[in-house]
């Protein structure tokens, strides 16, 4: 006997906010964010080091993923193969801090 299981999995939409304005970008789920992707609000380069999960001006190279090679331009769309959209990044804007332009040390 043969027993055919299938799941309905439902589409998840990710969302993070720009590094720069704020404005609220939603990602299907299986998307990946692209190295031209701006942000339809100002312009600015999603695919940048000021928008990744990784991101840290205090670690070596101002990255928390230790593989990654080195990327001058923080603001600037890179082809960094472990850029994660920042989940941190959508909480602050959700609860209202102002982040602004916070992306320094390019």
């Amino acid at each position: 006997m043969t027993v055919l299981v299938t799941r309905h999995l439902s589409l998840v939409t990710m969302y993070f906010n720009c590094w720069k304005c704020r404005q609220k970008i939603e990602y299907p789920s299986g998307s990946r964010v692209g190295t031209r992707d701006i942000c339809p609000q100002c312009g600015s380069d999603l695919h940048a080091c000021c928008n990744c999960q990784f991101y840290d001006p205090g670690k070596h190279n101002q990255c928390a993923e230790t593989q990654a090679e080195w990327v001058r331009d923080k603001e600037a769309a890179n082809y960094c193969n472990y850029f994660r959209p920042n989940p941190t990044l959508l909480a602050s804007a959700d609860t209202g801090e102002a982040m602004q332009g916070n992306c320094s040390g390019s």
